[in-house]
């Protein structure tokens, strides 16, 4: 975990390429200018991302109902950015019409989000007392969705219901009852589970959302250099938790959250620094001794060789395949080149730890049954994240990990590539 992972769980946002106003204040502009790119993201992932994985995975119908305040983690990937809570009750019906006409999209209770749905209401007719239509509420909203059901006559009917994957398993038990029991009962053997389904919705990246997250990249990045040097850090006098919440402190100043809260470990002597910055990136600092000029080069090549752990990991991480035969692969070659190392990387998306496959964790190294099964599919983030240990001539053979996060893309083209850059050399504070 990482400093971005934290930023991006609470800006993820999701934007495209848009007209944002960076100031020093808010360097990815205001509210306002990311509602209006998030509204295109909603749009292309319900457009172009949701049909094509309604036919791969072999959905006719995706049922989802949710209350307020017990929504379904793929609520924040299906509604505009000015929606924060579902609205007393919703249920969202996805239903593939085909290639020619679309996929449906009807909100049975709630808003259009912009436009993007199909929104019903009990009468069509504005109440002259609130001005609005009056909204579809209770034993309603699943009259109707029965008559949906029965009107569109879907082959398959899949809810978000999964023993694995949390993004997966968003229906309710009060819910999942109320349901069954609004179901036409010729249509209840036809109900599948949509695991893969909003898996891969919620993990897929839209092509903008690259460059601004980009930008936060470079503002984490910032951040680090601040907070590991003499601008933060003045030794023997700051502690850890004085550089902990420095950063966390202004990640807040910037606009953005935090997935987490911020971590700096040291490893003695030196001091060498660590830090888990809450936002998804891990970098390492060193505090020079006194009379020392550069980092020890036993620091340096443990950086290397974590460095290098790095290119044995993305060398092996190929669309279609699993996180576990990745791990496996890539700490076989590690084995080979003569290293000691732990592999526990991540998907990154709408949240710090995404919807995707996991490659290892770091207190299972022999796999994860399950979440370690999912393959890997293009357009899709991952946080980078190892750490390799190594002896320390300098410090009389002590081993030190060297633990690194840094975000990379699995392109459109299969291709690995880190989302800005990689730590090759270590922040130092004098």
């Amino acid at each position: 975990m990482t400093l971005a992972a934290c930023l991006l769980a609470s800006l993820l946002v999701q934007l495209p390429a848009g007209k944002l106003t960076a100031t020093p204040t808010r360097p990815l502009g205001t509210l306002r200018e990311q509602a209006a790119i998030q509204q295109q993201w909603l749009r292309y992932r319900l457009d172009s991302v949701l049909p094509g994985l309604m036919r791969k995975h072999g959905v006719s119908m995706w049922v989802i109902p949710m209350r307020e305040y017990n929504e379904d983690p793929v609520f924040w990937a299906l509604v505009s950015p000015t929606t924060f809570f579902a609205r007393r009750r919703t249920i969202y019906v996805f239903s593939d019409r085909g290639a020619d006409r679309g996929v449906e999209r009807l909100a049975l209770g709630g808003t259009s989000q912009g436009g993007v749905y199909e929104a019903y209401h009990a009468r069509e007719t504005i109440d002259p007392s609130i001005g609005r239509r009056p909204e579809l509420v209770g034993q309603a909203q699943w009259d109707l969705m029965r008559r949906v059901i029965e009107e569109r006559d879907p082959p398959t009917i899949a809810l978000d219901i999964s023993h694995t994957h949390a993004f997966s398993d968003g229906l309710s038990a009060g819910e999942w009852e109320q349901l069954q029991a609004a179901l036409p009962e010729r249509h209840r053997p036809r109900v599948v589970r949509a695991e893969d389904l909003a898996l891969e919705y919620q993990e897929i990246r839209a092509p903008g959302m690259l460059p601004v997250y980009r930008r936060l990249m470079e503002i984490v990045w910032g951040i680090i250099d601040t907070a590991f040097s003499n601008r933060v850090i003045t030794p023997g006098k700051t502690s850890t938790d004085d550089v902990a919440w420095w950063m966390r402190q202004r990640v807040n100043d910037l606009g953005f959250g935090t997935w987490f809260h911020t971590d700096v470990d040291v490893q003695r002597p030196g001091i060498d620094l660590s830090d888990s910055s809450g936002v998804v990136i891990q970098h390492m600092g060193y505090v020079l001794r006194r009379g020392e000029r550069s980092v020890p080069e036993g620091l340096q090549r443990a950086l290397r060789n974590s460095n290098r752990l790095q290119d044995l990991l993305l060398a092996e991480m190929q669309p279609g395949r699993t996180g576990n035969a990745v791990l496996a692969a890539a700490l076989a070659q590690m084995r080979a080149a003569g290293l000691n190392g732990t592999i526990y990387t991540h998907p990154i998306g709408d949240r710090g730890h995404g919807a995707g496959p996991l490659i290892g964790l770091w207190d299972h190294q022999e796999g994860v049954p399950g979440r370690g099964d999912v393959q890997l599919v293009p357009n899709s983030w991952f946080s980078i994240e190892l750490q390799a240990t190594t002896p320390v001539p300098e410090w009389h053979e002590q081993p030190v990990r060297s633990a690194q996060e840094e975000d990379a893309e699995l392109g459109a083209d299969g291709q690995m590539r880190w989302i800005l850059r990689r730590q090759t050399e270590f922040h130092v504070v004098r």
